[in-house]
């Protein structure tokens, strides 16, 4: 199930690598049922979301340290970019509004992502 029509985010926000990647069109790549919960929270925050890292290549996911069985490498992930205590308990509020039950918290970002495969009803620390 893929969601096309997204109210707070475009397709170019969701990137793998940049220029060099072989992958043209990470949007392509995510899962719909995550863009669709990403989509809901954005209007629950009431605030912008920088998605920083949405669907990973497998050298980008090398490069960044990310874990094997990243959900990143099947689109089912992304880490949005967080300033400050306020943003990210705003972001963490309206991502378990959404229903995400997946959520790590970073210094810089907060990821969440919809993998049926991985840990349930988890929050982790970076």
């Amino acid at each position: 199930k893929r969601m096309r029509n997204l109210k707070h985010f475009k397709s170019h926000e969701f990137k793998c690598c940049g220029q060099n990647c072989s992958v043209a069109n990470a949007f392509e790549k995510m899962n719909g049922e995550l863009l669709e919960r990403l989509d809901n929270a954005r209007e629950i925050a009431k605030i912008p979301f920088k998605v920083n890292s949405s669907y990973r290549c497998e050298a980008k996911n090398k490069e960044v340290g990310g874990a094997m069985s990243s959900a990143h490498l099947t689109g089912e992930a992304v880490d949005i970019s967080c300033n400050g205590s306020i943003n990210r308990a705003i972001i963490l509020g309206a991502l378990i509004k959404a229903g995400f039950t997946r959520i790590g918290i970073a210094k810089t970002f907060v990821h969440a992502d919809v993998s049926e495969t991985l840990p349930q009803n988890v929050v982790w620390l970076y």
